[in-house]
């Protein structure tokens, strides 16, 4: 996976496990700093379209957390869409955002 901690690699195993488990185009992870995690995938309903990122982002944020330490998307696509890399700087300015293929395999890091 490149040269990423184990709490890292945590995450990318989560949004890349959420993503397979549901089939979706994307699936995230975010780490609070209190070490909670939160994996989530988009949603894509005709009334309600969220990424990944969004989702993950928002479910920390209803859980009370004020602050990320990191998150990571999993993709197809080379890199995390702007507002996706905004909802994380929202609650964590200085949170790193992992973007790694399907495989798992780190693609980019965004800081």
């Amino acid at each position: 996976m490149g040269r990423v901690n184990p709490e890292d690699e945590k995450i990318i195993t989560l949004a890349r496990s959420s993503r397979a488990r549901n089939g979706a185009a994307e699936g995230a992870a975010v780490r609070d700093e209190t070490g909670r995690t939160y994996a989530a995938t988009s949603v894509d309903l005709p009334s309600l379209k969220l990424s990944a990122l969004q989702v993950a982002v928002a479910m920390a944020v209803s859980s009370g957390a004020e602050d990320l330490e990191a998150a990571a998307l999993v993709t197809a696509a080379g890199t995390a869409a702007e507002a996706d890399v905004a909802a994380v700087r929202d609650l964590g300015a200085k949170a790193p955002v992992f973007v790694a293929g399907p495989d798992g395999s780190l693609r980019a890091t965004l800081t």
